[in-house]
């Protein structure tokens, strides 16, 4: 029988968080469906975007609610300066009527998210 050494362990890694945004965005008024129009027309387009979620206010007909999921924080930052998203940044400002962060997050995982 082979003796056996001590357990060889991978070197420990430290994995950067995910980084969440849960946001609250208020559409000037009778303007939410054209503004949701111009935050999806990004999806797909973010790299390290893993979530993007906007959602009506089932009660204030101009509130959206926006939940994102980057793979981490430099992600998010980054697609800030890309082409796409300035574009719907200068689109959708005339529409907004008020923009607040409600939380920054550090998901774990969840349906449709691997843990990372």
């Amino acid at each position: 029988m082979a003796t056996l050494g001590p357990p060889a362990f991978a070197a420990s890694e430290e994995k950067t968080p995910m980084y969440g945004l849960i946001g609250k965005m208020t559409a000037q008024p009778g303007q939410r469906d054209a503004l949701i129009d111009i935050l999806l027309a990004t999806k797909g387009t973010m790299p390290g975007c893993l979530s993007y979620v906007i959602a009506r206010d089932p009660v204030d007909p101009d509130l959206l609610w926006i939940t994102e999921v980057w793979d981490n924080a430099d992600s998010h930052r980054a697609s800030l300066s890309l082409p796409s998203v300035q574009q719907a940044i200068a689109k959708g400002r005339p529409l907004i009527a008020g923009m607040e962060m409600v939380a920054a997050t550090e998901p774990v995982g969840g349906h449709g998210l691997a843990a990372m």
